[in-house]
């Protein structure tokens, strides 16, 4: 399989991540390629139209995206005997994919502020756009310091969403120390930041 992907996004990370969790990472060709968000680039259009990665490309030459989705289809390949990363019913189900889209709306509120930022003339930014991305971001951070001692067992894609997203914004710092008023969350990933899966796909510019 091959992954296009670059070192410093979280949504490519959530995944190499899910791929050491699961047993596959050693499956799994890296090709670098750094879209712009301004201009779509035609190598990555090829495979993505959106021009975004990740976009894995199979073995059979299938082209899978966006991050849940190529975790969904790692998940398959992992077999029946393999861990879940999303348990396949009940509570725990809707509780698992529930945290993820938390993450994930956190990270898309962060990038957007990060875009703002570094690609825009700082002439145009908007500050109350700004600002109001950057309270997304920090009311889900809040909600997760709320329940974060309920991330207990097995390792699923919520913990898994938790660890990339707190160590995206620690690496981009756009927020400041997101941990500082959140202790039980800095606990929570410092041990979580610690397991091989994390430790392999630190992210670097």
């Amino acid at each position: 399989m091959k992954l296009i992907h670059t070192g410093t996004s979280p949504y490519v990370r959530k995944v190499m991540v899910a791929a050491h969790e699961l047993g596959l990472a050693g499956r799994i060709e890296t090709t670098f390629l750094r879209p712009n968000p301004t201009r779509p680039d035609p190598e990555l259009s090829k495979l993505n139209p959106l021009s975004k990665i990740p976009a894995l490309v199979t073995d059979e030459g299938r082209v899978v995206y966006d991050s849940r989705v190529i975790c969904e289809y790692l998940q398959s390949l992992a077999g029946a005997e393999a861990q879940k990363l999303t348990p396949p019913s009940g509570p725990e189900r809707w509780e698992v994919l529930r945290r993820a889209a938390l993450c994930d709306g956190i990270l898309e509120a962060a990038i957007l502020v990060f875009y703002e930022r570094d690609q825009r003339p700082k002439e145009l930014h908007w500050e109350p756009w700004i600002s109001g991305q950057e309270s997304k971001a920090r009311q889900g951070l809040d909600a997760l310091e709320a329940e974060v001692d309920t991330l207990s067992g097995d390792v699923d894609l919520a913990h898994i969403g938790v660890g990339v997203t707190v160590g995206w914004l620690l690496f981009r710092k756009h927020l400041g120390d997101v941990l500082a008023t959140r202790p039980r969350l800095a606990a929570w990933y410092a041990r979580f930041s610690e397991r091989p899966s994390m430790l392999a796909t630190v992210p670097r510019l």
